[in-house]
């Protein structure tokens, strides 16, 4: 697991600095696709807003965002032949807005839960932009969260 602002992982992408996108700087934080693993994934979330100066109510907000977001992954069925599955998330600071990227490998007929159920109500209460898609043997659930000027 790594909260690095490098590609994880082995092979040729092992070590190679994530490029800063147009739009503000990128850390990718990987974990095995497991749900014990969700705390350091809420508290790096927790600690990356708060570093950004992401007001306390904000920063609740988010990291239920991405806690949610991480549950809906983890409960579709996993890849097969099963792997050991990782679950990635990517932060892309924003001038006004924190973007989330969660996903993770998922069986090739997954299907994400209907945007009427339960999660994707407490995502779009959290979070504004809030997407989402399982196609390819990767599900992908997409979240954007703006803080307020000061």
């Amino acid at each position: 697991m790594g909260l690095s602002e490098q590609v994880p992982g082995g092979g040729a992408e092992a070590g190679r600095t994530l490029p800063t996108s147009a739009n503000g700087d990128v850390v990718q934080l990987t974990v095995p696709a497991l749900t014990g693993f969700l705390g350091v994934v809420r508290t790096a979330t927790a600690g990356l807003a708060a570093r950004l100066r992401f007001t306390l109510d904000e920063i609740e907000d988010l990291r239920i965002a991405v806690d949610e977001a991480c549950v809906m992954l983890l409960s579709l069925p996993g890849p097969q032949p099963p792997v050991a599955a990782t679950l990635t998330c990517r932060f892309r600071v924003l001038d006004d807005a924190l973007a989330v990227t969660v996903s993770a490998p998922v069986d090739d007929k997954a299907v994400m839960p209907a945007e009427q159920s339960f999660a994707w109500q407490v995502l779009t209460a959290h979070a504004a932009e809030v997407t989402g898609h399982a196609e390819a043997g990767q599900a992908t659930v997409g979240l954007r969260k703006p803080r307020r000027r000061r």
